[in-house]
């Protein structure tokens, strides 16, 4: 056996951090903040709709349950605008699951009533308006500015 000092151990280069998304664009992002607020409103109105269509009806019987969803929807579509990325994943999600739901049960029942027509079309007013928060550039833009704006709010706040 050598007696052999060994040479100082050095760390290897501590590898570059995730590099940072690039900045949308100003002009595209202000453009998204219209379709961003349709979009979610359509969302909420698609939810809410056949509540209220039951209470005009005079159907009272799951009041409190369906006051507690709608108000819930409203906090999820709240935190989408204010830039929650968890919020905006659920809401998506959300609408996909239940777009393709509701449209299937609707299939199902517009074999024997003509209502069953709208109830499919509610579910792909669900997709679209689900597949719109993906895939709309102008509304990811705008949703890019907004998590940006909330990720360097928290930074500060934990320096």
């Amino acid at each position: 056996m050598s007696s052999k000092p060994r040479p100082p151990r050095t760390d290897p280069p501590a590898r570059p951090g995730p590099s940072p998304l690039p900045a949308p664009d100003a002009a595209l992002a202000q453009a998204g903040r219209v379709p961003t607020l349709a979009v979610l409103m359509g969302l909420l109105m698609t939810s809410a709709t056949p509540f209220l269509a039951g209470l005009l009806q005079g159907q009272t019987q799951h009041l409190g349950r369906n006051v507690l969803y709608t108000c819930l929807t409203v906090f999820l579509l709240g935190m989408v605008w204010r830039g929650s990325v968890w919020a905006w994943r659920l809401t998506v999600s959300f609408s996909m699951v239940a777009g393709l739901l509701v449209f299937i049960v609707g299939m199902l029942a517009g074999a024997a009533a003509w209502q069953g027509w709208l109830v499919s079309g509610a579910g792909l007013v669900y997709l679209l308006l689900g597949t719109a928060l993906v895939g709309t550039a102008s509304i990811r833009a705008f949703l890019d500015t907004r998590w940006a704006a909330r990720s360097r709010a928290r930074a500060r706040g934990r320096a």
